[in-house]
C-alpha cells in the first residue's frame, strides 16, 4: 500500500474552495434522536444556518466493572459515530474521567474505533486511557 495520496484524491483537496459556512461541534446529549429521520431535520436545521458539524462530542461513563455496561455504553458510542457520519462531521470525541477496567473498556473503545474508521470518521479519546495502534 502506497504511503502517498492518489492523484484523484489530491485533485479534490487542490480544488476546494471555502463556504460560508461556520463549523460547528455537537454536544451528544443534544442530539433529539439518532433516527435517520430526525438526523435529516437537524442536518436541515444547520445547513439553514450555514452551520457544518464538524465534531461530535459524547460523555461517556466507564466507572462500572461490568461488561454488560462497558458493551452498553460502547453500543451508545457507536451510535453517536453513525450519527456523526450521517450528519458529515469528521471526528468523535468521546470524552470520559474514570475507568474502572481498562481491560474491558481498551477492546471495547478500539472496537468502536475500527467502526469510526469503516464510517469515514475520526474517534478523539479524552480519557484517562488512549487507544495505540
Amino acid at each position: 500500500m502506497s504511503a502517498t495520496r492518489s492523484a484523484d484524491v489530491r485533485t479534490a483537496i487542490d480544488c476546494c474552495r471555502v463556504e460560508d459556512a461556520t463549523p460547528v461541534s455537537l454536544d451528544a446529549e443534544t442530539i433529539p434522536s439518532t433516527a435517520p429521520a430526525r438526523l435529516r431535520d437537524l442536518k436541515r436545521e444547520l445547513v439553514a444556518d450555514d452551520l457544518v458539524p464538524a465534531r461530535v462530542v459524547v460523555e461517556a461513563c466507564f466507572g462500572e466493572d461490568c461488561s454488560f455496561a462497558t458493551q452498553e455504553e460502547a453500543d451508545r458510542i457507536r451510535e453517536f459515530v453513525r450519527a456523526a457520519a450521517f450528519l458529515g462531521a469528521s471526528t468523535v470525541t468521546v470524552e470520559f474521567d474514570a475507568v474502572a477496567d481498562e481491560s474491558k473498556v481498551r477492546p471495547a473503545l478500539a472496537a468502536v474505533a475500527e467502526r469510526a474508521h469503516r464510517e469515514g470518521v475520526e474517534l478523539d479519546v479524552a480519557g484517562p486511557i488512549t487507544l495505540d495502534d
